[in-house]
């Protein structure tokens, strides 16, 4: 049996998979803002799954950070109370056994390389659109997390040719302006369209109005100048929008328009598509993390 974690900044959900990738329980509560109520939280969706099913599943955790390959510690996470832990051994002590970590957007990418949206492609370039901006690379059903564990990381470049208007770009929380996701997370594109302090995106394709259409339309044009330069770069088969803001209908029929102008190729036969498994493609792939 395989169990997934998916620790998220306000939940924390728990899934456990048969051998045959079947899920065989869900759950979830609410993820308590302190590390060591983090570490009992885990324990116990974990040992509640595992004595309902009768069964003790290899354990794997989606993270909104990551592992640095240097001190093992957690960085790099906006649930901030994780980051400088040693989240891995301290949860596996807790579990008497081995844990598996890993990005959240990682997790996405495997769950949707394997079963979902990417199924049966050589390779899957997987992003979060949400709070934050985030992504994962699958090649060849293997999960590439990098040298320095920061595979994917495309939100943290800085946007790709950049207008007068653009530049320099905005403030991002990592100390450098101009980040892909200073432009394209749904508080970005909230406060392009509603002003600053603006954070919900959400009804923005609903509206009709001319600083809502605008906003899309600058937003979606920044996207696809994002993805391009993730194309020039891996060349995926397969472009998966996962977060809140991959429900946005429009993205699918304006991208594979815009995208060409900035792909340096004579045709661009890239598909980008909605994450199947939706808001659940993280916790499942935090399953499959010891199968990669």
């Amino acid at each position: 049996m395989r169990i997934g974690i998916d620790l998220g900044g306000t939940k924390t959900e728990v899934v456990a998979l048969g051998e045959a990738g079947e899920v065989l329980l869900r759950r979830r509560q609410p993820t308590p803002p302190d590390y060591a109520g983090v570490i009992r939280g885990v324990v116990q969706l974990v040992e509640g799954a595992e004595a309902q099913l009768g069964q003790r599943g290899r354990v794997g955790v989606g993270i909104p950070g990551s592992l640095s390959p240097e001190t093992g510690l957690v960085r790099g996470a906006n649930s901030t109370w994780l980051n400088g832990g040693r989240l891995d051994a301290d949860l596996a002590a807790a579990l008497g056994r081995p844990v598996r970590l890993s990005n959240d957007a990682n997790c996405l990418a495997l769950s949707e390389a394997a079963d979902g949206a990417g199924a049966g492609a050589s390779s899957v370039f997987a992003v979060i659109l949400g709070t934050g901006v985030g992504g994962g690379i699958v090649v060849g059903g293997r999960l590439l997390e990098g040298f320095n564990r920061i595979g994917g990381e495309w939100g943290h470049n800085p946007l790709p040719w950049m207008t007068e208007a653009e530049f320099p770009g905005p403030a991002c929380w990592c100390g450098k302006r101009g980040c892909i996701e200073t432009f394209l997370s749904g508080p970005a594109l909230a406060a392009d369209a509603d002003g600053p302090g603006a954070r919900d995106a959400s009804g923005l394709p609903g509206r009709g109005d001319a600083a809502a259409q605008q906003a899309l339309a600058r937003h979606t044009d920044r996207l696809a100048r994002a993805l391009a330069m993730v194309v020039n770069l891996l060349d995926p088969e397969v472009i998966v929008l996962g977060g809140g803001l991959s429900n946005m209908a429009h993205l699918y029929a304006d991208l594979p328009r815009l995208l060409p102008r900035h792909v340096f190729s004579d045709v661009v036969r890239t598909r980008i598509v909605p994450a199947q498994h939706g808001d659940s493609s993280g916790v499942l792939g935090a399953a499959r993390l010891w199968d990669s």
